[in-house]
């Protein structure tokens, strides 16, 4: 049985909180997922602090983080996101970001509302960073944004998503997420789109990044899980996901139910869910401190 691999998210749980964060609190924190056993953190952006304030700090949390760390720890995998080039040469300068993330959209709508790009300007970008991060000796992820539907009347598919994963494997890109951007897919689709893609793709190492409503999360995973995914992205308290969902109960898929599907499917996860207490603790200060913007001076 192929290994769990957990990506928690906290860079997605924490961007659209109005208040912003501390640099020093968001250091504290990856410190204690690390400390839990989390290898494996979406952690930072690099993206305009003009449209997202709350990851402005990124190039000084990796800086703290890296200089807290024992030398002697093996480095956790730390995925910084991007948007363009400009981004890409942030990500790439800051030490300690070990793979750059790329959300591509097959919507239309979404690329131009999120990017401002068209589809061929979207796969010269990914074109781009695949060289850029082979050349610079770092992975590379990229999401397939609205790979389970959207609400937009646009054109989809399984067969847009396969041809997406035919592009990206011909490229020679070796790790991709399926994104339910706006937590639309029920279980039953997501058990069958992963079913029917993942032989497609051989080589690849396919994962899920979900958002869901609280009640239906456990059960997209497992479907994930049933249809023969091993890689899962999630956040603690479920916090974060797409302001484009339209609905408050959509957020991330919380990591605690995460460990709680797939132990009840038999699986080994990968953290172990009594170290999650503290976390979840400070996960909900974070939630409750910085969800409303401070008032003026």
């Amino acid at each position: 049985m192929d290994p769990i691999k957990l990506i928690e998210c906290p860079r997605d749980a924490w961007q659209g909180l109005p208040g912003i964060i501390p640099t020093e609190t968001k250091v504290a924190y990856l410190k204690e997922l690390l400390a839990a056993g989390f290898r494996h953190l979406d952690a930072v952006s690099f993206v305009s602090p003009k449209h997202v304030q709350q990851m402005a700090d990124s190039e000084q949390v990796m800086s703290q983080l890296l200089a807290s760390l024992s030398p002697n720890i093996v480095p956790p995998e730390i995925i910084g996101i991007v948007v363009n080039e400009k981004g890409l040469r942030r990500a790439l300068a800051t030490p300690g970001v070990t793979t750059i993330g790329y959300p591509y959209s097959i919507s239309a709508y979404f690329r131009r509302a999120n990017a401002n790009m068209t589809r061929a300007e979207s796969r010269s970008l990914v074109e781009l960073l695949k060289r850029e991060t082979k050349a610079a000796n770092k992975n590379l992820v990229i999401y397939i944004s609205m790979a389970f539907g959207n609400p937009y009347d646009e054109p989809w598919g399984p067969e847009i998503v396969q041809d997406t994963l035919d592009w990206l494997k011909d490229i020679r890109v070796n790790t991709v997420s399926l994104a339910d951007t706006v937590g639309t897919a029920s279980p039953d689709l997501v058990r069958e789109l992963f079913s029917q893609v993942k032989d497609r793709v051989a080589g690849i190492e396919l994962g899920v990044h979900l958002h869901s409503r609280p009640d239906h999360a456990e059960e997209k995973i497992l479907a994930a899980y049933q249809a023969g995914c091993r890689r899962f992205d999630s956040a603690l308290t479920g916090l974060g996901g797409c302001p484009f969902a339209g609905d408050d109960l959509v957020g991330n898929i919380p990591t605690e139910s995460v460990l709680f599907a797939l132990a009840k499917a038999g699986a080994t996860p990968p953290v172990d869910p009594s170290r999650l207490t503290h976390l979840l603790q400070l996960s909900n200060q974070i939630r409750s401190t910085y969800s409303h913007e401070p008032p003026p001076n």
